[in-house]
């Protein structure tokens, strides 16, 4: 597959051939096995206390009184302790000892990575993930080294533009929203779409330069892995790569 080089004017310099890993067949079920896998992995265990709701002193009335004969608060007629009533302990809480982990076999975590890779180079799946972009443009869109020279998000943003994809920017900026329920209390209070990726070789002056941009990730080679290139489960996010950082994706193998 050959896609164009750009520079950082937004103008085509050469082709280059794509490596072999991005012909790999797309394959969303093992993109989402992976992918769910991941996201599990990095669950927390968590539940209430084991003395949670047991912390009173309880008697029951027996028989006899035409009321249910459930526990009941000392010198009180109020339920408590028994998990079918108001005021009661919850029946089945969650439990700290449940093992969220999932495992997904070695060559399978492989797949699903080429296969999320490879479907950055297929501008349909791209665009029905949402993402806007130029026409014109081959993806992924591959880039000289300079840009892994560029400092300031004011450059970053000027390269963007002259490529054509900082319309994609705008789009995940305008989709930031307030999270309804109970986890804007919990440091989730919004919601956020993703953008575009950017793939450097090198990311100390990248990192500074992009990570202010609404939805923007910066990211190696080396940690590229499904929830990067697949966020949500979903492939085909819009991918910006140097030149460079193209080089080492070319040693992978499928």
């Amino acid at each position: 597959m050959q896609v164009n080089l750009y520079s950082l004017k937004g103008k085509k310099k050469k082709s280059v051939e794509l490596p072999q890993v991005f012909s790999t067949e797309v394959r969303i079920d093992i993109i989402r096995k992976a992918f769910n896998a991941i996201r599990s992995n990095r669950r927390q265990p968590y539940g209430p206390s084991p003395e949670a709701g047991m912390r009173h002193s309880v008697e029951t009335w027996g028989k006899g009184r035409g009321v249910a004969r459930v526990q009941r608060i000392k010198d009180s007629s109020r339920a408590a302790e028994s998990p079918n009533n108001v005021g009661g302990r919850r029946a089945h809480p969650p439990k700290v000892e449940k093992i969220w982990k999932e495992k997904v076999n070695r060559k399978e975590m492989r797949l699903a990575r080429f296969s999320a890779l490879s479907a950055t180079a297929i501008p349909e799946i791209v665009r029905k993930r949402g993402h806007r972009f130029s026409e014109k443009l081959t993806l992924p869109v591959v880039v000289e080294d300079k840009i892994e020279e560029i400092k300031t998000t004011k450059e970053a943003i000027e390269v963007l533009q002259n490529l054509g994809i900082y319309e994609d920017v705008e789009r995940a900026k305008a989709r930031k929203h307030i999270r309804a329920g109970r986890g804007k209390m919990r440091g989730r209070r919004y919601k956020r779409a993703k953008s575009v990726l950017v793939v450097v070789s090198n990311r100390d002056n990248a990192l500074k330069a992009f990570r202010n941009l609404e939805g923007v990730d910066v990211a190696v080679p080396s940690q590229l892995n499904v929830e990067a290139l697949a966020p949500g489960g979903d492939p085909g996010r819009l991918m910006l790569i140097s030149q460079k950082a193209l080089e080492e994706i070319r040693g992978w193998t499928a």
